[in-house]
């Protein structure tokens, strides 16, 4: 049985996170969207986690988290007709504890920048790793909560005296700021980061602004599992699971077959689903407020990595940083490894094919819901409906347009500095 799961998210507790987040709008949108496993988000956050707590069971499967039964509502949540097709209702969303933590600090080479996801397998493990988080910071004030003077590999073997089961992330590692490579991180290898502790890590993040292929480009990253998550803000579907893990397993998923998955590769990890990386916020080197947005190429050799408008240094792109670091071609072919889908959110495929702006749109929400209803899920549509079968229920523009994105027959306007890339 094949495993859809997003296993980083934000709650409403974050900053710069929808304060429409709860449990239900979670399970409600992740369900059209096809995933079977959503990360908690956010469990460091006291307010947050005394929901958790109170609202998820674990089920049959060890480490998966339902939310309990409501009364008031018959089994499960009830959604309109718009929603979710009929067959697809009875069906839950399994959570696995989940947050994502900022390190700053600096060692005798120089500052260092990173953001780390941390899964965990119960929820006493982790009311252990909120008390041991606690001792080095607060944690009340953001759902990423950041702490200083506390190393990677510091982190790192203390949440391992705490549990073996605990699974840490590197985030998003090719992001300018906070990523493990990212330019102005201050980390040039896995080592610089994580020392003797680099043992313990199994699963790189790719972000929105790379994907497994520009990861090949890296010959030291053969060894480890390219997971993709959404890092979402929001519950909407534009923004919760647009990238996200596959795992195949025979039976039912459980905290631990999925965390063997990410340590062995071959024992359940599928693949990934991606956004194309053009679409990413921090492909091309850039200044948004300056309106300039370049390809690596350029930036070089024409203004020396310096903006054209502002004279200051340009943040330096995900595009670019791999093709620093790489020691393979662009074109390098990685034989024998796990499969990838490049997608981009069905709302926004849809409001660019109406020439709608605003996602909240009732046209967008009205074509999307009849798409939902006839195919269960935007991952069947995306990835399996028929162009015939889509023109049943849209105009044959749209069913075209779906197939040819598929198909990887489309132009992106590359995203950089914190701005997004869009379809043209």
């Amino acid at each position: 049985m094949r495993f859809f799961c997003d296993l980083h998210i934000h709650s409403c507790y974050s900053r710069g996170t929808s304060k429409s987040i709860t449990l239900k709008n979670l399970e409600k949108y992740a369900l059209m969207k096809g995933l079977h496993i959503l990360g908690t988000g956010d469990f460091t956050h006291p307010e947050w986690f005394a929901q958790l707590k109170e609202k998820l069971q674990e089920g049959g499967e060890k480490g998966i988290y339902y939310l309990k039964k409501d009364n008031s509502q018959g089994n499960l949540l009830q959604y309109s007709d718009t929603d979710v097709p009929e067959n697809d209702r009875k069906q839950q969303l399994g959570f696995v504890f989940q947050t994502e933590i900022s390190l700053m600090y600096s060692d005798s080479a120089k500052s260092r920048k990173i953001h780390l996801v941390i899964l965990s397998p119960d929820i006493q493990t982790t009311e252990e790793i909120n008390k041991y988080l606690s001792s080095k910071g607060r944690m009340d004030y953001d759902g990423r909560p950041i702490f200083g003077h506390l190393p990677c590999n510091k982190i790192t073997a203390d949440l391992k005296k705490i549990s073996e089961d605990i699974e840490i992330i590197p985030a998003h590692i090719w992001t300018p700021y906070f990523g493990l490579f990212g330019s102005k991180s201050g980390f040039d290898k896995i080592e610089d980061a994580f020392l003797d502790q680099t043992k313990h890590i199994y699963g790189l993040e790719t972000g929105l602004s790379s994907d497994p292929q520009m990861n090949y480009q890296l010959g030291c990253l053969d060894r480890y599992t390219m997971i993709s998550n959404s890092d979402a803000h929001s519950h909407y579907p534009w923004r919760i699971g647009r990238e996200a893990t596959i795992f195949e397993f025979d039976e039912e998923i459980s905290y631990k077959k999925l965390v063997d998955a990410i340590r062995k590769k071959n024992n359940g990890y599928a693949g990934t689903i991606e956004v194309d990386p053009r679409y990413g916020k921090y492909y091309f080197d850039g200044h948004r407020n300056c309106g300039i947005s370049i390809p690596p190429k350029e930036a070089i050799e024409k203004y020396n990595n310096i903006c054209p408008v502002c004279k200051k240094p340009l943040t330096i792109g995900v595009f670019h940083r791999v093709r620093e670091l790489a020691d393979r071609s662009e074109e390098y072919v990685a034989e024998g490894k796990a499969m990838y889908y490049t997608l981009l959110p069905l709302f926004e495929i849809i409001a660019f094919s109406k020439n709608i702006s605003t996602l909240q749109s009732k046209t967008i929400w009205s074509i999307y819901s009849k798409l939902i209803k006839h195919f269960g899920t935007e991952f069947n549509i995306l990835i399996d409906a028929q162009k015939e079968e889509l023109q049943k229920i849209v105009d044959s523009d749209l069913a075209e347009m779906i197939v040819n994105l598929r198909n990887k027959k489309y132009a992106i306007e590359e995203g950089s500095d914190g701005v997004y890339g869009k379809l043209k």
